[in-house]
């Protein structure tokens, strides 16, 4: 890498829009699926403890960090969009106070919620039908987890600046070195220090640190995108950033709501059920990430181009997005169907366990499909200027999509029919999402022409 810092430029403005798309989101992908790989290990590593138990404690646990991830995650996208439009409107100076008073809002916000998540923590565990010892371990490891959420908002928020700018390269940095760490480490806690779960939870401590670490060297030193961080400059950029923020963090709240709902209809079958469903929120990411890097990559390629007045590109990003989507749910979700016995290998799963993960793993390429779609509307909402149309579509996922589905399903073809529930909700709100982020970036075009 260069000593000099590199310049600040509207580089979706420009060339081809699937080249773009492509760039960043096998970028993000990469440090996304480490992430997502080293999650997948530290499960599976817990699973060799020989307790299941153990192994749906994690389960439990992760369902109550969703929340967390789900605000840092919303706070990211209103920086990210922010900071993408200043930079195509050639603001660069603009760009650098924004950055920094998102961070100030990141530091104060994650901090409330980590506080609020630790101290309520075991009766949050227990909405979700924790008992026992699960329980108690489960809220160990969140003990430990919870209150490193500011290091975690911090590392994605830098994340998002980065990949604002361009750079999916050092974007992609971020999240990979704090895998790796983990990855590095996880072993050494849980299994040579003994300390079982709560190793694993120090170490999730740890790569948070490094993925602040690494995002500030990225986003302040090489590309000096923050400026230094004012209370008055936080207070009055805070309207502009909490516009886009607080319907982000809505829209990605719906999500664990919706899992945390399913995990607790799950858990009246049992531990299997709950483990299984663990097992495939650990497998999924894997085998599906590179949605989810989808998602991120392609908000700064249209909010560069709005900020631009482009708007001719951000049709052809959507359309180049969905086809994305489309083929690469078809690939995996073929190679998919011949992983359980692997899958069921590497968990030592038996039983109800394992023939749950086997038909999660034959069924859940439909539902990745639509999911899919949801998350590519969801970044062109945020991006576009209707972030409560993201808010809608995920809350309508959440809710009507989910618990009358999961409900009925599970009363009457059990988990199984639980699971095809998600599924359905899924698809009537994937398909609506993606018709209406076509109407709106026709209605950008139209309002364009009046003006």
């Amino acid at each position: 890498m260069d000593a000099k810092r590199e310049p600040s430029v509207a580089v979706f403005t420009q060339g081809s829009t699937l080249r773009h798309v492509l760039v960043m989101t096998g970028a993000a992908s990469v440090g996304l699926m480490a992430i997502f790989v080293v999650d997948f290990l530290s499960l599976l590593y817990v699973s060799r403890l020989g307790d299941p138990a153990l192994t749906a404690a994690v389960g439990f646990a992760t369902q109550i960090l969703f929340f967390s991830v789900s605000v840092s995650i919303g706070l990211a996208i209103a920086i990210g969009a922010l900071v993408s439009r200043a930079l195509g409107a050639g603001d660069v100076a603009r760009a650098r106070r924004l950055a920094a008073s998102g961070l100030v809002h990141v530091v104060v916000v994650c901090a409330l919620v980590g506080l609020a998540g630790f101290l309520a923590r075991r009766e949050l565990l227990g909405l979700l039908g924790a008992k026992g010892a699960t329980l108690e371990t489960a809220a160990r490891y969140l003990a430990f987890t919870l209150p490193a959420t500011v290091g975690l908002g911090l590392g994605m928020a830098l994340a998002a600046i980065l990949r604002a700018v361009g750079d999916a390269r050092r974007a992609m940095y971020v999240t990979l070195a704090g895998a790796l760490t983990t990855a590095a480490l996880d072993p050494l806690f849980i299994f040579t220090l003994g300390l079982g779960v709560e190793g694993a939870a120090i170490v999730t401590v740890i790569s948070r640190g490094v993925f602040l670490i690494v995002g500030l060297y990225g986003a302040a030193l090489r590309h000096d995108l923050v400026a230094r961080p004012r209370l008055s400059a936080a207070f009055a950029d805070a309207r502009a950033l909490h516009a886009i923020a607080l319907p982000a963090i809505a829209t990605n709240v719906a999500a664990p709501v919706a899992s945390a709902y399913a995990m607790s209809v799950f858990s009246g079958f049992g531990a299997a059920p709950v483990a299984a469903l663990a097992i495939m929120d650990r497998v999924a990411p894997v085998a599906f990430g590179a949605l989810f890097a989808l998602s991120s990559a392609v908000g700064p390629i249209l909010g560069q181009n709005l900020g631009a007045r482009l708007y001719g590109r951000l049709r052809r990003v959507l359309t180049d997005s969905f086809g994305f989507c489309a083929l690469y749910v078809l690939c995996v979700g073929l190679l998919l169907t011949q992983a359980p016995p692997l899958i069921i290998a590497l968990f030592s799963a038996h039983g109800e366990t394992a023939d749950l993960v086997r038909f999660f793993c034959l069924v859940c390429g439909p539902l990745w499909f639509f999911l899919g779609g949801v998350f590519v509307a969801n970044a062109s909402f945020n991006n576009l200027g209707f972030p409560l149309l993201s808010t809608l579509f995920n809350w309508g996922r959440a809710t009507l999509g989910t618990i009358p589905f999961v409900t009925l399903g599970s009363a009457w073809f059990g988990p199984k029919g639980g699971y095809v529930g998600l599924i359905l909700g899924a698809a009537l709100f994937g398909v609506g999402a993606t018709a209406t982020a076509y109407w709106t970036v026709a209605r950008l075009a139209e309002s364009r022409s009046r003006s």
